[in-house]
């Protein structure tokens, strides 16, 4: 989940075969780093990639023997191959120790991410290849693991790469591709994607509210909501805060999920029990739970509702309710709302000097349980929901050796970096956040702390092979209850009954 693409973080490059300085030049004698700014040409050659990307492997009796075959949305096909004398995934991966007789091609896929699951599933059951290698969104690879539709990379991988993935990328993303029981790699992280909390510091300072610490010490919900409802009402505006809300997945993987996180509440205990289904505690109907709920309740119906919560008042617009990551954030971009809750690609598109620029402040989520308050292992606290990308490889595929120099070459902090700069996808290694171009990735760079920051209080979905069941009933009752169709203890109640019955029938198959 998250936006089908999305990047991340910094720090000193600890890769055992780091890609020499010198770099290959071309032609004309430069190297990437000296050639036209890679954002000056991302959406040429996205427009490219559309007329020439979906016939990949379609003609001339399928690819060649040597082009590994991927899935992906356009945006990613956009930077894998771009017009000539122009820097591209593709070369990046040559220059880290692919074999230049190997080449990618993305078959291309629907952006949606259920439906990428379904289409994934389809192949996959049918045992057909290619695409030689899978992108699979982090809240669905672990059912794929669990059917035995990936290879196992920690025994494919030769054990340097193995150590520098283990070392290097951040644990959260890769928990997502590791098959829950044994701990091997079953798919290796492309990129992650976090929630972040945008804000107006203009409005909110004209309103009086200082918001100088918030980057790095987010407030609590009550400051925040108390600062926003001011900074609107001063500002005239049409709405406080804007956030997704609709009756979709990414309310149960991602908006609730952040919510609750930062009431010290979760689905099915802390954070120990995110990946091991059928022997887990119900804790929907836990006060955190419910109270993160009326929160919400009371930010969108105000606190004349039945179930409003004392101390907080209305800033969100009713249409939250039907709204999405783009409805959402269009609010907020045209300038009629003082915050939003949204992915980093939202950073890059409203911090810019023709839109907030400095004036966008960055964190993540407010909260109203500190983490040494919280009854639950693993929340309370600030949050930032967990999205992203694994690469998981076919086990039908019949190039095995080539799509695993493909997925190796993908290691490589040059490759991250270039993926980074030329669409914004964060690399799954943070620290190289901070090794960035700053010309290349735009207003992102003024956020590189507040970004980390996120990844260090990442909050992953409970991600099993009941989830997409799960996700169903989660985001249908917590949609009911925004829309005041239902009280949250009732809600609770009925999704706590749902879910005991899945998770019952999983430990009866394994004679639990």
């Amino acid at each position: 989940m998250g936006r089908d693409t999305v990047d991340q973080d910094p720090s000193p490059d600890p890769n055992p075969n780091p890609v020499q300085p010198s770099t290959p030049r071309d032609e004309r004698g430069r190297t990437r780093r000296q050639r036209l700014s890679r954002r000056a040409f991302v959406a040429t050659a996205s427009a490219t990639a559309l007329g020439a990307t979906a016939i990949a492997g379609c003609l001339g009796g399928g690819p060649g023997p040597n082009t590994v075959v991927m899935t992906g949305a356009t945006d990613f096909e956009g930077i894998l191959h771009t017009p000539d004398d122009e820097p591209d995934v593709q070369e990046a991966l040559w220059e880290a120790g692919l074999d230049e007789d190997i080449s990618v091609e993305v078959q291309t896929v629907v952006s949606d991410s259920v439906q990428r699951m379904q289409e994934a599933q389809s192949t996959l059951q049918a045992g057909r290849a290619p695409p030689d290698i899978h992108m699979m969104d982090t809240g669905w690879t672990i059912p794929f693991i669990l059917r035995e539709q990936t290879t196992n990379l920690t025994e494919e991988f030769p054990d340097d790469v193995v150590d520098r993935v283990e070392e290097n990328y951040l644990e959260e993303i890769l928990e997502t591709a590791r098959h829950p029981e044994t701990g091997d790699i079953h798919g290796l992280p492309l990129f992650p994607d976090f929630g972040m909390m945008l804000y107006r510091r203009d409005l909110l300072e004209d309103a009086g509210h200082d918001t100088s610490d918030w980057a790095s010490d987010p407030p609590t919900w009550e400051a925040f909501a108390e600062a926003v409802a001011d900074a609107q009402s001063e500002a005239g505006l049409d709405f406080g805060f804007t956030t997704q809300a609709a009756a979709y997945e990414g309310l149960a993987c991602c908006t609730f999920n952040e919510v609750m996180s930062t009431w010290g509440g979760g689905y099915f205990g802390g954070t120990e029990t995110l990946f091991t289904a059928g022997d887990r505690p119900i804790t929907v109907t836990d006060d955190a739970v419910i109270d993160a709920l009326r929160m919400m309740r009371t930010f969108i119906h105000g606190d004349e509702d039945d179930h409003a919560l004392e101390g907080y008042p209305q800033i969100c617009p009713s249409a939250i309710v039907q709204w999405s990551e783009d409805e959402s954030l269009a609010s907020f971009s045209s300038g009629d709302a003082v915050a939003h809750r949204n992915w980093p690609y939202a950073i890059a598109e409203t911090g810019g000097d023709d839109a907030f620029g400095e004036n966008l402040g960055v964190t993540t989520q407010p909260y109203a349980v500190s983490e040494d308050d919280a009854e639950l292992e693993g929340v309370g606290g600030t949050a930032a929901a967990l999205g992203g990308w694994n690469l998981a490889l076919s086990p039908y595929t019949d190039k095995t050796e080539q799509a695993l120099q493909v997925l190796e070459a993908f290691t490589h902090d040059e490759v991250m970096l270039t993926i980074f700069e030329l669409q914004g996808f964060l690399p799954p290694n943070l620290d190289l956040v901070a090794d960035a171009n700053p010309d290349e990735i735009g207003p992102v760079a003024r956020y590189v702390e507040q970004i980390q920051m996120a990844g260090e209080n990442a909050v992953p979905r409970p991600v099993t092979d009941l989830w997409p069941e799960q996700s169903a009933l989660i985001f249908q009752e917590v949609n009911a209850v925004y829309r005041g169709a239902k009280a949250p203890t009732a809600a609770m109640d009925e999704l706590a009954s749902r879910l005991e019955r899945s998770e019952s029938e999983v430990a009866a198959q394994h004679g639990g």
